[in-house]
Order: C-alpha cells, then sequence, then structure tokens
C-alpha cells in the first residue's frame, strides 16, 4: 500500500500500539523518524494516502518544534480527532523522554554513560539505511517534474553548502512554488463555501484558545508557586518552543549560549553530553531540553532536599513547555491542510514546500551519515561557502559493516525494522567491547 486511497482507520487501541511502537523505533532524528513513520503508517497500513502524508509533513515543516512529533500528531487527529493526536503525539514522545530522565539520573550519579554510547552505535548505522530507503521513496513520489526536482536540489545545496537559514529555504520554495507551479491556476469561484470557512475559523479561534490555555496555565502556576528555578526553566523553555523552527539543531546554539553561559545550568562538555545522549535515544532530537531541565533542576535542589526529585521536576516543566505548544499548532492549523491542498496558488505553495522537504531531508540524511560513518567531519569555509565534509582517514569500518548487515536484513532479506535494530544493537555492542 503506497499513494492510494486511505484505507478506514484503525480503532484508537490498534493505532495507540503502532504509535508506542513507532516511538520505541524512533531512532536518528528526524529523517529517520519521517521514514518510520512513512514506511509504518502509509506504505504498511495505508492509513495515510501518499498524498495526505506529503501535505501534512510540508506543513509540519513550516511550524516551530519536532516536525515528526507534530507529523504523528496531525495523523492520530486525521484518524481520531484530538484524542487520537494526544495519543499519537504523546506515545511518539514519551518512551525517549522516559529513557532520557533515567539517562540523565544516572549521569548525575556516575558522569559516564559510555555503554550507552555502544550500544546505540549499531543503531545508528541501521537508521542510516531506513533513511536512506525512505528518501528515495519519498523522492520518486514527490519530485515529479522538472521544477520540484530543482527546487529539492536547491534546497539541499543552499542548506548543505551554504549553511542558508532553514526558514528563508522553506519560505522562498512557496514563493516559488505559487509564482511558477501555480501560474494559469484558477483560483475558486469568490463567495464559495463561505459558511463552511466561517465555521472553520471560528472552530480553529475555539481550538486556539483551548490549547493555549492547556500550554500556558500550568506554567503559570509553577511561576507562582514553585521554587523560581522551575519557574525560570518554564520562561526560558517556552520561548525556546515559539522560536524552534528547523529542529534542535536549529536552535543548539541560542540554547547553549542561554544555558551555559546565561544561566550555568550545565557545561559546554555536559551540553555536549546531553545532545548525545538525545541523538542515540528514541524520539525528537529536541528532547536534548529536557537533560538540560533535569541538571538544572537538580542542581537548585536546597540542602535536605532530594535532588533527583528536584530533577524530575525540572524535567517535567521542560517537557511541557516543549511539547504542549505542538498540540496547539497541529489542532489549530490540521483542519486547514485539506483546505489549503483545494486552493491552487496555496496547493502550488504548498507543492513548492514539499518538494524543498525532500531536500531538506537529504541535507539531514547527509549529516546523519557524515555523523555515523566518519568518527571526524570537518567545517570547511570559503567565502560563502560552508559545508562539512568528512575525514576520510577516520572512517569508521564498524558502522560501514553493521550499515551493510542492516541494508541486507532490510532490502534483502525483507527482515523489518524491529529485528534489524535489534541485531544492529547487539553487533554494535559487541564490536565496541571487543575493539576496547
Amino acid at each position: 500500500m503506497a499513494s492510494g486511497r486511505p484505507k478506514p482507520a484503525p480503532t484508537l487501541a490498534e493505532a495507540a500500539r503502532v504509535w508506542w511502537r513507532i516511538g520505541v523505533l524512533s531512532f536518528g532524528g528526524p529523517a529517520a523518524q519521517i521514514a518510520l513513520m512513512h514506511r509504518m503508517v502509509v506504505d504498511e497500513r495505508g492509513w495515510l494516502s501518499e498524498r495526505q502524508y506529503l501535505d501534512a509533513l510540508s506543513f509540519c515543516m513550516l511550524l516551530p518544534g519536532p516536525e515528526a512529533m507534530q507529523l504523528a500528531t496531525y495523523a492520530g487527529w486525521r484518524m481520531h480527532g484530538p484524542r487520537g493526536g494526544l495519543v499519537a503525539g504523546g506515545l511518539f514522545v514519551l518512551p525517549g523522554a522516559v529513557l532520557i530522565a533515567c539517562l540523565a539520573a544516572l549521569y548525575v550519579r556516575f558522569g559516564d554513560l559510555a555503554i550507552t554510547g555502544a550500544l546505540f552505535s549499531g543503531i545508528k548505522a541501521a537508521v542510516l539505511v531506513i533513511v536512506i530507503e525512505a528518501l528515495v521513496r519519498v523522492a520518486r513520489r514527490a519530485l515529479v517534474g522538472t521544477e520540484p526536482l530543482a527546487i529539492a536540489g536547491l534546497a539541499f545545496v543552499a542548506l548543505f553548502a551554504f549553511a542558508v537559514p532553514y526558514p528563508l529555504v522553506i519560505a522562498a520554495a512557496a514563493g516559488w512554488g505559487a509564482w511558477r507551479l501555480g501560474d494559469g491556476a484558477r483560483a475558486p469561484a469568490p463567495g464559495r463555501d463561505r459558511a463552511g470557512r466561517r465555521r472553520s475559523i471560528a472552530a480553529t479561534l475555539g481550538a486556539s484558545a483551548l490549547w493555549l490555555a492547556v500550554w500556558i496555565a500550568p506554567l503559570a502556576l509553577v511561576g507562582l508557586l514553585a521554587p523560581p528555578v522551575f519557574a525560570e526553566i518554564a520562561r526560558f523553555f517556552s520561548v525556546l518552543a515559539m522560536v524552534s523552527f528547523g529542529g534542535a539543531y536549529a536552535v543548539l546554539a541560542y540554547m547553549t549560549q542561554e544555558a551555559v553561559a546565561t544561566q550555568g545550568w550545565l557545561s559546554t562538555g555536559e551540553m555536549l553530553d546531553a545532545l548525545g545522549l538525545a541523538e542515540t535515544t528514541p524520539g525528537p532530537l529536541i528532547l536534548v531540553t529536557e537533560f538540560v531541565g533535569f541538571l538544572a533542576g537538580h542542581r537548585a535542589a536546597p540542602g535536605g532536599a532530594s535532588a533527583l526529585l528536584w530533577g524530575l521536576g525540572g524535567a517535567l516543566v521542560t517537557l511541557w513547555a516543549t511539547f504542549a505548544p505542538c498540540f496547539l499548532w497541529i489542532f489549530a492549523g490540521a483542519p486547514w491542510i485539506d483546505r489549503i491542498a483545494a486552493r491552487p496558488k496555496l496547493r502550488a505553495a504548498l507543492a513548492g514546500v514539499t518538494a524543498a522537504v525532500v531536500g531538506v531531508i537529504a541535507n539531514l540524511s547527509v549529516w546523519f551519515g557524515l555523523h555515523v560513518l566518519f568518527g571526524t567531519v570537518e567545517t570547511v569555509q570559503a567565502g560563502a561557502l560552508r559545508a562539512a565534509l568528512p575525514v576520510w582517514s577516520s572512517f569508521d569500518w564498524q558502522s560501514g559493516a553493521i550499515a551493510l548487515v542492516a541494508a541486507l536484513m532490510l532490502l534483502r532479506w525483507r527482515r523489518g525494522v524491529p529485528l534489524t535494530l535489534l541485531v544492529c544493537a547487539a553487533s554494535g555492542l559487541g564490536l565496541r567491547l571487543v575493539g576496547g
């Protein structure tokens, strides 16, 4: 099942089992998570059509926050309304959030989690194959014609070679799509379905008010009743949630500056450790914020108080401030995706964004591949050119061998994602331990 009409929606319980499975297996960052979701939701189960998936992905790329989590929330909403969206988005984040909390607690106790890196090195090599397979599949279906292919190529070059800001790339693709791909398109007759549009606007305003209150009210109580560090965590990560366009890496520099230099919650080395843990555990990379919140709460604990409970409190406030806005964006905006797709000019703008998204995923895939297969990646700069290139002598043959095993298991022997990840994780752990 790939690109035809979507199949009838499953029950909420059936969907919940799949969302939990996706949450547990969602290693490797947004490119891998988008690939995994496409495989399990579109290809294997047909819950969304190819067009619905690509339209929703393009829309989520326009929003602040983790696009893969928001895409899951949209898919759940489409099948079961707000309940389905909460279940899908929540279960997508929950496994990684629980694991990050446990690892943060171990980190402040022991300070060294090298065994985690060994265990997940094999998983990352397997994820690389999943990403490449999905990139090719999505590109084949999304890039129909010369201009979409050119938009995707230019988006990749702009991001990979010139470090153009992500929002600018997406805005340029939308503008070009509306101008070129929508050229000659006829708009619907004015006044048509005006009553339906008014109802949609009223529903959007109601959903916006409700979910804005859901997001802000608990954090306001934290500000009024909790110790100052928790109020500062709530404020900082709420602001971060509104400006985090382009994923975790796009806001990492700002977060590091504020959390390390301004707030003093952790050191630069600890921030790098936090990113490493987020990269090697399931869930959105923006879960790196949870680790920061945990350390901030843990270190602010007064004498006689449980530092672990303060750390968990900081992690919970961070999670709420980071992910609650995602439900606001989706529940307010998702009902408009089909309306956008039905209007020729907006449809064309969305088509431009869809093409650019392929370039964005390609850039993430190359970045991920470089860091999986090479121990050292250098940034080469010459004028406006700024690209990441590998040091070829640092090629990691162990990761390359595990990636080859993953390719055979997934592409040739069709063994499925869970078994492939399990075999590759065991291989990674074994090779690292044998190699010292």
